[in-house]
């Protein structure tokens, strides 16, 4: 008989029991089914279809069973919240939603939990119904993760498609495919390989932050070519914070510039870069609207997250009351220094 993977993967090197495991079950494509699909299968019945889990301590909890557009901030929230609270006893947590806005998710578990324990999140980009879906297979690796001693302090991930990813820096990389996630910026810190754990790396885990709500508007810019700044204009004046998307390595338009620098002395602005693998200058270029601009414009630069990481980030700060340097202190991580 083979060694339990959990086991045998315990980064100790002696032998440490697994973790118990609890599968958060909140809708998506994982627990879908149909000709055209919709959500059918609740927590317990995502966890029937793995044979290879039988003997485990696994308990099946649904919370939501909805497509992850659907989620709200509260939503969102609320899941968070739970998934932190059961990690926080010592159990494992797998926590199933969809793709489209599992970036987001994972992100805000990753900003809310700092404990031992680790929370995994997982889908599926096929339903159940579909020739070649993900869904089972996915599940069974955030399980296996989950329960592994190995996994101690790991934080939040995503494991899909055999791979770990850390919870700030993944994203969605292919809207179809069974490799949806990546870390375009970082790489994957592990893999899942038949059942075994392997990880290479622990990522830089944030200061948990005591979020109470996430009520506050925060609005998406992307700058692009031949801008005019008028929807950052816009966005400031109805929003509590904005997230802007710059050019190439931390570059804007002057007149966007110029926008930039009385946005900030209203609300919280946080930059970030279009490039999928993206980093921000600090003094190479000196044409207006180049990257020393930026970092003097007042706006909090955090090029290492993606823009929908960097809004869910500035969410979290703004529901945990924080200003303008608390903002900058809590997303520092997320800039070369």
């Amino acid at each position: 008989m083979r060694d339990d993977p959990a086991v045998s993967q315990a980064s100790s090197g002696a032998e440490q029991p697994p973790r118990p495991v609890r599968v958060i079950a909140a809708g998506g494509t994982i627990a879908m089914r149909g000709e055209r699909a919709v959500p059918a299968l609740d927590a317990s019945e995502l966890v029937e279809q793995l044979p290879q889990v039988a003997g485990f301590h696994l308990e099946a909890e649904s919370v939501l069973s909805l497509p992850s557009a659907y989620l709200s901030l509260s939503d969102a929230l609320d899941l968070a919240r739970r998934a932190g609270s059961a990690a926080a006893s010592g159990e494992g947590v797998v926590l199933t939603t969809g793709t489209d806005t599992m970036e987001e998710v994972a992100v805000l578990c990753g900003l809310t939990y700092g404990g031992d324990a680790p929370i995994v999140v997982t889908g599926a980009n096929r339903p159940g119904s579909a020739p070649g879906a993900d869904g089972p297979a996915n599940l069974l690796d955030a399980i296996i993760l989950a329960r592994s001693p190995a996994a101690a302090g790991l934080g939040v991930v995503v494991a899909f498609g055999g791979e770990v990813h850390a919870s700030m820096t993944v994203r969605k990389i292919d809207s179809t495919g069974p490799v949806a996630f990546g870390s375009p910026t970082t790489g994957p810190v592990g893999r899942i390989v038949e059942g075994r754990v392997w990880l290479h790396a622990t990522p830089r885990r944030p200061t948990p932050l005591p979020v109470n709500r996430l009520e506050h508007r925060v609005t998406t810019v992307t700058t692009w070519l031949g801008d005019d700044g008028a929807l950052l204009r816009h966005a400031t004046e109805i929003s509590d914070g904005v997230v802007l998307v710059a050019l190439g390595a931390g570059h804007l338009p002057p007149a966007v510039l110029e926008i930039l620098r009385e946005a900030t002395g209203r609300v919280p602005v946080v930059i970030t870069c279009r490039p999928d693998r993206s980093s921000m200058l600090f003094a190479t270029y000196g044409f207006e609207g180049a990257e020393r601009d930026l970092r003097a414009s007042g706006a909090v630069c955090a090029p290492f997250l993606s823009a929908p990481a960097a809004r869910m980030a500035l969410l979290a700060c703004l529901g945990a009351g924080l200003d303008r340097a608390g903002i900058a202190a809590a997303l520092a991580p997320y800039d070369a220094r």
